[in-house]
């Protein structure tokens, strides 16, 4: 069994050289992969590529978006299970790689394992352990999130992979969708947890919280354009919801509604070229089916 962890980063250069001293204390290089795709960075990142020889790096000079890059990255790694980690995420048990073998090996049914999301800015390893459970919590749940995860490789490819008519905030939900429309299932678990080391308020009072309102907004409709056999009524329930609760409410959010309204409409052409829609039955299973636990 080989693992390839992947990484897409763009400019964050001080989180990205964290993430991988942690990941080569943990990593026989001489058995697994890491690879690494710098997203058109302007921040020095590129340095990096010395400091980390033993990383498998790809360097873009232009930034295509997370969800393209992760399909361009995805497309090089030779392992038979995929290993995802966010650029300021690690993971916080050293054997995580066999942890997921064995989950795979026991769950022949299995196609993604949902890790366990810790997310903060803790003074050690040992400080975010102390926020997860004594008790093991696993159950079949309906998405992942892409700081931490694991797919086999045959799952990956028995799908469309990343979407490219994404940019950032969405891709993991689309992959999700196709592994349960192939029959297979997702597992959460807090068997591996995952440090996703965000200062939230920081993020706040960056504006990070309207940047990812407009990108959730339009790649939400774009999702159900996608997936989705009839899709107006949902969207025109989401685009009311989003409205009601922010625009209406906020003259930042206000602004970016419209603005956002205006792209989707420019890109809808585009989008379309990708619609396959899923039956019924697979929208059906994917809400009754629990949500891995957000934090």
């Amino acid at each position: 069994m080989k693992a390839s962890i992947l990484i897409i980063s763009k400019n964050r250069r001080e989180a990205l050289a964290f993430t991988l001293s942690r990941l080569k204390s943990m990593v026989d290089i001489s058995i697994h992969e890491i690879l690494v795709l710098l997203d058109g960075c302007t921040d020095g990142s590129e340095e990096l590529v010395n400091q980390f020889d033993w990383v498998n790096w790809t360097v873009l000079k232009d930034s295509i978006g997370a969800s393209s890059a992760r399909n361009l990255l995805y497309k090089k790694a030779t392992g038979t299970i995929f290993i995802g980690f966010d650029d300021d995420a690690h993971p916080l048990q050293d054997d995580f790689i066999t942890i997921v073998a064995s989950i795979f090996e026991q769950n022949n049914n299995l196609g993604i394992i949902a890790f366990q999301e810790i997310k903060g800015v803790f003074k050690n390893d040992e400080e975010a352990l102390s926020q997860k459970p004594n008790q093991k919590v696993e159950y079949l749940c309906n998405e992942f999130v892409g700081c931490g995860f694991a797919i086999t490789k045959s799952s990956y490819l028995a799908t469309n992979g990343f979407p490219v008519w994404i940019d950032i905030y969405g891709e993991e939900s689309c992959v999700a969708i196709e592994v349960i429309a192939n029959k297979e299932d997702i597992l959460y678990t807090n068997r591996i947890s995952v440090n996703h080391r965000v200062n939230t308020q920081a993020r706040l009072n960056s504006g990070m919280n309207y940047f990812r309102f407009e990108k959730q907004l339009k790649n939400t409709v774009f999702y159900f354009i996608v997936y989705h056999k009839n899709p107006s009524f949902k969207i025109m329930k989401m685009l009311w919801h989003n409205f009601t609760k922010y625009a209406l409410e906020d003259r930042f959010f206000f602004k970016s509604y419209f603005k956002t309204i205006g792209i989707i409409i420019v890109q809808i052409p585009k989008v379309l070229q990708y619609r396959k829609p899923v039956s019924k039955l697979v929208i059906k299973k994917k809400q009754e089916l629990a949500s891995p636990i957000f934090h």
